[in-house]
């Protein structure tokens, strides 16, 4: 897979700078597992104020005059009512309403903006291909021309503002254009207020050549390198499915939980009528949720209730809490059984269901004793 831009930069530069201690394919890309103790790292995300390479997220550019109507006809979110500077999270359905693909979608105001895993670009764009037929629709990729950093943690923004990248107050999946008087030098940056896990976070667009300096300057100003591994640590500890590991082509909508994703009021769209058969029927038979195992286990484990087959382990992660190491796992669950407090068994383990996203509160004592261990 392909370096990430900001990896390719970190490695040109001298032994002295924060290098990462192994390297690892991620969500379609090359980039850092671990700078130093991905339970440290973790921490940072908590308490503190984690930064981390988002160069495995790609981004389209819909243009043309049809390209609010016909995107709003594709995914399960409403584009056609999304006010300039703001965005969606989605699905991408087919016409069973299986679920090909998520994104965000933002609106710029001359153009809608996708964004997602680059694992994934190859088939959202032919998808979107297929259906692009008489429409004043143009689909660019444009992931060579921007990539981007994250930060995440209570101190994420205050560090944004101590380098220089003033940052008011934003909703959920809003982007400005920050005033910069940062020491990075970048010409230009889209800040986006994210809306993934409890934790305060945000995503830096830039140009690839600006995101080594900006890395240093927010680095310089507190924050703390973070590898993959701790970022699937927050990951699953926050709940997040994740497209092609708890998001499959053979789920529905509903099953995953992500009810952010869909609209009921937006009109038709590809998969809508399977969508909207659901919701007028019943539920579906299966919801995605967290449980707290006591012992190690791995993805396609299967969850066992009353000697009975009732679900089945998709992400397992060992999370440094307050009281030790916790294996924390997501997964789907028939929904008669998968209620918080419920216990089952997950391979020869006990485990409970838990609400997502799990409390951290508690775990803050340790996690920041971490911090200062390094």
């Amino acid at each position: 897979m392909p370096y990430t831009p900001l990896q390719d930069a970190i490695r040109t530069q001298p032994a002295d700078q924060p290098h990462p201690s192994v390297l690892a394919d991620y969500r379609g890309a090359t980039t850092a597992a671990r700078f130093a103790n991905p339970p440290q790292e973790f921490a940072a995300l908590q308490n503190g104020c984690g930064i981390y390479d988002l160069g495995f997220r790609a981004r389209l550019s819909l243009t043309g005059n049809d390209r609010v109507r016909w995107l709003n006809g594709m995914v399960t979110n409403n584009i056609r009512d999304l006010a300039a500077g703001h965005g969606v999270y989605a699905f991408l359905l087919n016409p069973q309403g299986r679920i090909l693909g998520d994104m965000y979608a933002y609106n710029r105001s001359d153009a809608l903006i996708v964004e997602t895993d680059r694992s994934q670009v190859e088939k959202i764009i032919a998808t979107f291909d297929h259906y692009i037929i008489m429409d004043d629709v143009e689909v660019m990729d444009v992931s060579e021309q921007q990539t981007a950093l994250g930060l995440a943690g209570p101190r994420a923004r205050a560090i944004l503002n101590m380098a220089g990248i003033e940052v008011p107050n934003l909703k959920a999946l809003q982007m400005i254009t920050p005033s910069c008087n940062c020491d990075c030098g970048c010409l230009e940056c889209t800040v986006i207020c994210s809306e993934d896990g409890p934790q305060e976070s945000y995503e830096i667009w830039l140009a690839p050549k600006d995101a080594y300096k900006t890395w240093q300057a927010l680095i310089a100003a507190g924050a703390t390198p973070v590898g993959s591994e701790a970022l699937e640590m927050h990951r699953i500890a926050a709940g997040i499915p994740l497209y092609g590991v708890d998001i499959r082509e053979r789920d529905l909508p509903q099953e995953t939980e992500q009810m952010r994703a869909l609209n009921f009021n937006k009109g038709c769209y590809v998969g809508q009528e399977i969508v909207e058969r659901i919701r007028s029927r019943g539920n579906v038979h299966r919801k995605f949720t967290g449980f707290v195992v006591e012992g190690a286990v791995a993805p396609g484990t299967k969850i066992v209730a009353e000697e009975k087959e009732v679900g089945e382990v998709t992400s397992i992660a060992l999370v440094p809490y307050s009281s030790g190491n916790q294996a924390v796992a997501l997964g789907y669950i028939r929904r008669e059984v998968g209620v918080p407090g419920r216990e089952v068994t997950i391979g020869s383990h006990k485990a409970t269901v838990t609400q997502l996203p799990l409390d951290t509160a508690a775990s803050g004592q340790k996690e920041n004793s971490l911090l200062h261990s390094a």
